[in-house]
This record gives structure tokens, sequence and C-alpha cells, in this order.
């Protein structure tokens, strides 16, 4: 399995940062930690892809997934710092307009920060 993975709190949502592949291999083993970090209450999610060289319809299912699980409670996931290759994916299956996509964690996280001010 060629996937690195790391859960950490971030500003006002939980950064789960990936290395690696995200593929048909890897993607049930990332699915059960993120299930993990929703039911313990994490509500916005920011995917921090800048180490993920590869990414499959698998892995672009499981962040549909991810969307509706926290959209449904107010929250949302972004994703942040993805390769130009993995960008291209989420532009060309238009999940880009269903998931912000951000240079950055720490632009994710100002948006987010954004979103909830009152």
């Amino acid at each position: 399995m060629d996937l690195s993975l790391t859960i950490r709190p971030g500003r006002g949502c939980v950064v789960v940062q990936a290395g690696g592949v995200l593929d048909l291999a890897t993607t049930p083993d990332v699915r059960e930690r993120l299930q993990q970090a929703v039911d313990e209450g994490a509500r916005h999610v920011v995917l921090d892809l800048a180490g993920v060289r590869l990414i499959d319809s698998t892995a672009l299912g499981m962040i549909v997934w991810l969307h509706k699980q926290l959209v449904q409670d107010g929250g949302g996931v972004c994703i942040a710092g993805a390769r130009p290759m993995v960008r291209t994916v989420f532009e060309l299956t238009s999940v880009d307009r269903l998931v912000g996509i951000y240079d950055s964690v720490e632009a994710a996280e100002d948006s987010l920060a954004a979103d909830a001010a009152p």
C-alpha cells in the first residue's frame, strides 16, 4: 500500500494529510479513518493532498461521500494543496464544483473561518 495518512486538529476543522496514492487499494482505509473523525465530532475537514501523486474514481467517490456526510450536519470538506494532475481530475469530474479547492491548508482554514464568522 502506497499511502501515508495523518489526521490532526486545524483551525476550526480537522486536517487530513495524505501522501502517495489514493486508489481502490487505499481508499477503504482512508474512508474508515474519515468515518472515525466524523463519529468523533468533525464537521469541517480539510483534505491536504499536497503529497498525493495519483487519485482515482474510488477516491473521488469517497470525497463526495464525505461531503454528503458533513453537509447534512452543517459542515463541509475542502481540498488543499492538490498537485496540478490531481487538481485536473477534480476539474474534469466537476468535483471542484462540489468542494472548495485551495492552494494551501492555511487558505482552506481561512475560508472556513470566514464562512463561520457572523
